[in-house]
């Protein structure tokens, strides 16, 4: 992952030294269970976790050094630790093979990268929930089609993305527990040279449950489902990220990007104040998405394990996790900063003369008598001079010219149904099922 789109703590989950220190707390913890079963002497845990206490450098490139030589990077670390601790080292690795490494490691790496997602998303929540608050009753136009409908408010608009957010946390907690498995079962997962008491040693020391059944490897069902939870929350950053690009057009300008003192909208443009960040965030989201297919495609592997798998986690593992965390940080940072303008939303649901009250009138004449087929003529004929007309004409004022209207309803009868309040009257109780709380007005 470039630097450009990556934050520090979830770098550093991924990074070379945090997967050795990894690597050596299972062989540590693994040799531990294995010398209280008696397969090892206590000294060689001893002298491990003796050496480990001195709190020694990491050397990634003598470990790469190695692996040059021997192709395998976990017995290259193997040996690098053999070479620091002494013969006592020997007795590391007993009855494991490597997939009990990687794939435990990956899971460890998982799980803390997946705490960094959810601190962001809390971020997030919170900040979507302070300007819910702010704009409950801010009135503005909802659009089906990318067409005026009917009247919402912007804290609706909010309260529907904090919604969406809290689902997504929701399944990154189902996730974390998907992915959070060890397997310490040797080759082909049997156990045939290493008992299962080792394994749920190592989990417990590792916070990790215990794979059912591994193959050697752990099942990739479990990685292609946390990827695709990844990927379900990208899109929902890119849902709130189109709304808000939308919005900040130069036809409509109900909400904007915060545009900092000195920021440059444009190169040759001088007066251009673009949605760069909800943009980037766009193409975030499809990068985060890109990885489902691949870890969907990891669940098919050959017999019992084969490492097909293996360069694609590599890719993934990291790339999914530092975007997405840089994105939840990203959008946490707009919604925090976003410039609304009341003002704009005002004019633009009074820009078509009345038409997002049409429904209103619809029911109205339904229930004075007249057909739904015939009521619905009525106004969309008088509706359709009003749109023709670019919102220059009224449609109030049409349909109390209309003798088939005024034979229904009274002129106040009439004006009662463009009463935008109207449309706000259940607001209160969707806040309290979003937020769980009665929300003052």
């Amino acid at each position: 992952m470039i630097p450009r789109y990556s934050r520090p703590a979830m770098t550093k989950i991924w990074e070379p030294e945090n997967r050795f220190k990894i690597w050596f707390e299972i062989e540590a913890h693994a040799t531990d269970a294995l010398a209280e079963l008696g397969v090892v002497p206590k000294s060689a845990a001893e002298a491990l976790w003796a050496w480990w206490a001195t709190n020694p450098a990491i050397d990634v490139a003598a470990i790469d050094a190695i692996e040059a030589v021997t192709k395998h990077d976990v017995i290259a670390f193997l040996t690098w630790v053999a070479e620091q601790v002494g013969d006592e080292a020997r007795f590391m690795h007993q009855g494991m093979t490597s997939s009990d490494v990687l794939d435990t490691c990956l899971a460890v790496q998982l799980t803390q990268a997946t705490d960094i997602l959810l601190a962001d998303m809390d971020a997030l929540l919170a900040a979507l929930k302070t300007r819910a608050m702010e704009h409950k009753f801010t009135p503005t136009i909802g659009r089906s089609h990318g067409i005026h409908a009917e009247p919402v408010t912007f804290g609706l608009k909010l309260a529907q993305a904090y919604a969406e957010f809290a689902r997504g946390r929701d399944r990154l907690v189902a996730a974390r527990a998907e992915i959070a498995t060890c397997a310490i079962s040797g080759a082909v997962g049997t156990f045939a040279n290493i008992d299962p008491k080792v394994e749920s040693h190592v989990a417990g020391k590792l916070g990790l449950s215990v794979e059912p059944v591994s193959t050697q490897v752990i099942p990739r069902d479990r990685h292609a489902m946390f990827f695709a939870i990844l990927g379900v929350i990208a899109s929902s950053i890119e849902r709130l990220a189109i709304e808000i690009r939308h919005l900040q057009r130069t036809e409509v300008l109900e909400a904007e990007e915060y545009f900092s003192p000195g920021q440059k909208g444009s190169s040759a443009m001088p007066h251009k104040r673009n949605p760069i960040l909800t943009e980037n965030l766009t193409g975030l989201a499809r990068m985060v998405r890109s990885a489902v297919t691949p870890a969907m495609e990891n669940v098919a592997l050959w017999h019992e394990r084969d490492i097909s798998h293996s360069s694609v986690e590599r890719y993934i593992g990291p790339d999914a996790t530092i975007t997405l965390d840089f994105a939840l940080g990203r959008l946490t940072g707009v919604v925090e900063k976003l410039l609304v303008y009341p003002a704009r939303m005002q004019k633009n649901l009074d820009r078509m003369g009345g038409l997002v009250h049409s429904q209103r009138v619809l029911l109205a004449l339904t229930q004075a008598g007249i057909s739904r087929e015939d009521s619905y003529a009525i106004v969309q004929r008088n509706a359709m001079k009003v749109w023709e007309s670019d919102g220059a004409l009224s449609l109030l004022e049409l349909l109390k010219a209309d003798p088939d209207v005024t034979a229904k309803m009274s002129a106040e009868e009439i004006e009662d149904r463009f009463n935008l309040d109207y449309h706000f009257k259940h607001v209160d109780t969707i806040f309290k099922r979003v937020f769980g709380e009665a929300v003052n007005s």
